[in-house]
């Protein structure tokens, strides 16, 4: 199983990673202004494990060195001149004509909960045309990585927690599940008390617009991708005027609700493995996996279900549960290029052996072959909790499920059942859903992949209409996956890079296949 290729893989998604030491500090900074800061760039060294761990990043092709940095920001906001906390950043200078240099390019990956300063060497060589006019820059945003990452359970724990049932049959294991949850939110408000009513959106989108400034950019040209359009739909709100060249890309609908955007997962998810097994079994070979589209869905359902009641050897000592095979299958659902590895886990999986489902399972929590975790996904938790308002009961759950089996039959209770995570939470919720309206914004590129299983491609239009006449104009791509630009459709990486590096904005309506 070539792991290190998934586990690279898997950051275009849900990501991991970072660079300096950076935290709160109680040092008086009442008569600092922070927009004056300079950044001391210096070689980025390895990774934390709070980032994901492994190697310090290669250097770029032209054999420039990655330099990174740390930016002091306010810890509240509410309290700019009170303490401050560390933003860990990475960039890569512009490799152009310094005459042609537009500015900063600034990324956020998603999550919310990845390490942008992982992310970006991992997938630099993906923009490299880019880089031509712009210093490509992307950041640890608060709570993340190095970014005074928000810390929980340890990783002995995380190891329970991530087998623990997380679809509960009986009043039994709806009980345990609470129980779980309670002990995983209380040790994220002992570990990170200070930092989780500071986590919200809005904080990380007022970082970035003091970030902007610290580089000496007078606009924020911005490339933000799933969580990341919900970033910078918040930014474009809080600060129109300084807008410039700006791209989302798998785009998160800021119109639902918590529990709206979970039952489009749900029916996401769903036409993801739809498209799976339809293509597995159109192909002239046999499909291992199945004989038809719905024999290939059957078999899994009765995977899943023989896993709750008798977990596979799964990577020693742990055993492949049935949450953590569901969790595999949605994380090879991300993309087109890990339909090969799901193939591979479902064999396996078939004939007794849980190793390679466990390993993708494994990438979506953030868990390393060493064993220990990233904070991907407290950190996740952290921000989610702080941004969303509403907070659902196992009644209110219960009620749901229906809806939720009729959007995905096989997802259905797992996401339905990860909508108590927020529950008892020791900060509250921020809002319904996030306010993206920016009028008075410069033109923002939106671009919708219709085979998106985790930002669903309706989203698209919905951001389009929230930001405002006039701000942002839909891009279609007809393809699998998570995300477009990534997919190197040149269709679609032609109309992105006309408009960031030319300013040409595309026809609304473009359609890209």
């Amino acid at each position: 199983m070539p792991t290190s290729r998934l586990r690279a893989a898997v950051l275009t998604a849900v990501v991991l990673l970072s660079s300096l030491v950076a935290g709160c500090s109680d040092d008086d900074s009442g008569d600092e202004d922070l927009t004056a800061q300079e950044l001391r760039w210096k070689d980025c060294p390895a990774p934390s494990q709070a980032e994901g761990g492994g190697s310090a990043p290669s250097p770029l092709p032209d054999g420039d060195a990655w330099q990174c940095a740390t930016m002091k920001a306010p810890l509240n906001w509410d309290d700019p001149k009170g303490d401050t906390l560390g933003i860990a950043l990475i960039r890569a200078k512009a490799s152009g004509d310094p005459g042609r240099r537009i500015g900063s390019l600034l990324f956020n990956f998603g999550g919310p909960g990845g390490s942008g300063v992982t992310t970006l060497p991992a997938f630099g060589e993906d923009y490299a045309a880019l880089r031509t006019r712009y210093d490509l820059v992307s950041f640890d945003p608060r709570g993340v990585g190095r970014s005074d990452g928000v810390r929980c359970e340890n990783h002995q724990q995380l190891d329970a927690y991530f087998q623990q049932d997380m679809t509960p049959d009986d009043a039994a294991e709806r009980t345990t599940l609470l129980d779980n949850t309670k002990e995983f939110n209380a040790a994220c408000e002992k570990n990170s008390k200070e930092v989780l009513p500071h986590v919200r959106t809005t904080d990380a989108a007022r970082d970035m617009d003091l970030m902007r400034q610290v580089l000496g950019d007078a606009k924020m040209h911005y490339f933000g991708i799933s969580y990341g359009t919900e970033l910078g739909g918040v930014y474009a709100h809080l600060f129109p005027r300084t807008v410039g060249r700006a791209v989302f890309d798998a785009v998160v609908d800021p119109t639902q609700t918590s529990e709206q955007g979970t039952l489009g997962q749900a029916r996401g998810f769903q036409r993801a493995l739809d498209n799976y097994a339809e293509d597995c079994t159109s192909k002239t070979e046999d499909c291992p996996v199945g004989d038809t589209p719905a024999d290939v869905k059957n078999r899994i359902a009765r995977l899943l279900a023989q896993l709750d009641a008798q977990p596979l050897p799964g990577v020693f000592p742990r055993e492949l549960t049935q949450s953590a095979a569901t969790n595999g299958i949605a994380q090879a659902l991300y993309s087109r290029d890990f339909w090969e590895y799901l193939t591979e886990g479902l064999e396996q999986a078939y004939d007794g052996d849980g190793r390679t489902l466990m390993l993708l399972s494994d990438s979506m929590n953030g868990r390393g072959e060493n064993g220990e975790y990233s904070n991907l996904v407290p950190a996740n938790i952290a921000i989610n909790c702080a941004d969303d308002r509403a907070r659902y009961s196992p009644a209110y759950v219960e009620g749901r499920l229906p809806a939720f089996r009729a959007a995905s039959p096989l997802f259905g209770d797992f996401l339905a059942w990860g909508m108590v995570s927020c529950t008892d939470w020791a900060v509250p919720g921020a809002a319904d859903h996030p306010d993206v309206s920016a009028p008075g914004s410069a033109p923002i590129l939106v671009v919708g992949n219709t085979g998106d299983p985790a930002t669903p491609y309706e989203g698209a239009r919905k951001m389009v209409d929230a930001l405002g006449a006039g701000v942002g104009v839909e891009l279609t791509y007809k393809g699998q996956g998570h995300g477009a630009y990534d997919s190197k459709n040149q269709c679609v990486q032609a109309a992105v890079n006309g408009y960031l590096l030319d300013g040409k904005v595309p026809a609304a309506g473009t359609v890209c296949s």
